[in-house]
């Protein structure tokens, strides 16, 4: 019988790690399953992109997996039973469970609305291709007016920065404003902070900082101070939250419902369950959680993918590097920040900005993007064959 892999979610990581195991293990001995449940693949990068009106083509997955010999699951995970070893999917043709002897969980994540009432149901984001088409529709709805718009975006992350001086810089009719909880871009170095305020206001947004949101109705935000806020367009940005799906399932887990791994990406609490991507809380190499990030996706990804093939092979399971360099951060097609941070996760003073930026973003979504693609592009041709009696045991022979 051949041993069963199940990868749940194909964004940047799992779809990354699935490709990589058809290719380094033998189809004589493995059999490889992805469950999503959309047929194309997301490029979460460039969501505000989308959101803000371009032209994304969403690659199929499908294609991604032509000629790999993976399985593609179209359906939603509703539950995962570790002890059972099986995960219970629903699609069109009803609820139904999939068995599996190895688990990669990579579910990604999801907006995280901390509890603010009001969000759900009257915010929009930009976490999935549905939920930016959603927007988009919003701002074309306020650009049809003729009489302009507001357009609030909530949190000054990476992900509320990009989609505030995106949308300025595509949708000049309508007004932007930018909510912070404190100060703008406080973890970039001065020069790059300095660099962002410009970009704000030569692109006309709006910036208010140490405000806290309170509440989101349907044509205004209330902030803590009492201030009220019109809004046409509310974007809530203000974090990201995981599936429970794991915590559900018995799988231990951090607060936050991330999936608490070893080095090597496996469960501390079942032997055969990996996470990778956002869904796992993995230590980088400076001791502190790794964030929720494309890179770390990669650097996950890769180490589970080596663990996988290690204890299947039973060969032993290499270190990959598990570090986080940096930001690159999009201010509109033009402009941009790279900011590198040293091994205590603090803004170095260094960053590149302007152009330069803006074209080595632009370079890294096109590589990860080429990377999902070509998943087994200079892999070893050759495929390895399981070991009689793969290794379950809690520890993995980690190589020197």
């Amino acid at each position: 019988m051949k041993h069963r892999i199940v990868v749940l979610g194909a964004g940047y990581a799992g779809a990354y790690v699935a490709g990589n195991l058809a290719r380094r293990l033998s189809l004589a001995d493995t059999e490889i399953t992805v469950v999503n449940a959309e047929p194309d693949f997301v490029e979460r990068l460039r969501l505000h992109q989308l959101a803000a009106g371009r032209e994304i083509e969403a690659r199929k997955l499908a294609d991604v997996f032509a000629g790999t010999g993976i399985r593609l699951h179209l359906a939603r995970v509703t539950a995962v039973d570790p002890n059972r070893q099986v995960v219970t999917v629903a699609d069109t043709d009803g609820d139904g469970e999939l068995g599996y002897d190895t688990l990669l969980y990579a579910l990604g994540s999801h907006v995280a609305d901390h509890g603010v009432p009001g969000v759900a149901e009257h915010a929009f984001d930009v976490t999935g291709r549905p939920s930016a088409l959603r927007l988009r529709e919003r701002l074309d709805s306020l650009g049809r007016r003729g009489e302009g718009g507001s357009v609030l975006v909530v949190g000054d992350g990476l992900t509320g920065v990009e989609t505030a001086t995106e949308i300025a810089e595509s949708r000049p009719g309508l007004s932007v404003a930018l909510v912070a909880r404190g100060e703008l871009g406080a973890r970039l170095s001065a020069g790059a902070r300095s660099h962002l305020r410009q970009a704000c206001d030569r692109l006309g947004i709006t910036v208010l900082e140490h405000t806290t949101v309170e509440a989101v109705e349907a044509t205004r935000v209330l902030c803590a101070d009492g201030t009220v806020l019109a809004s046409d367009a509310t974007v809530w940005t203000a974090g990201f939250a995981v599936n429970p799906i794991a915590a559900a399932g018995g799988l231990e887990v951090t607060e936050t419902g991330r999936v608490v791994v070893d080095r090597t990406m496996r469960s501390v609490s079942h032997a055969n369950v990996y996470a990778a991507g956002d869904s796992a809380y993995a230590i980088g190499d400076n001791g502190r959680p790794l964030p929720m990030s494309c890179a770390s996706a990669g650097s996950t990804g890769r180490q589970a993918t080596e663990a996988i093939v290690g204890r299947l092979t039973g060969r032993k399971t290499g270190n990959v590097k598990l570090d986080y360099v940096g930001n690159h951060i999009s201010l509109g097609r033009r402009d941009g920040i790279l900011q590198m941070v040293d091994d205590e996760a603090q803004a170095k003073p260094k960053y590149v900005a302007g152009r330069k930026a803006a074209r080595i973003k632009a370079g890294i979504l096109t590589l990860s993007l080429w990377a999902i693609s070509h998943p087994t592009f200079g892999l070893p041709k050759r495929k390895r064959r399981l070991a009689a009696a793969p290794d379950t045991s809690a520890e993995i022979r980690v190589a020197a």
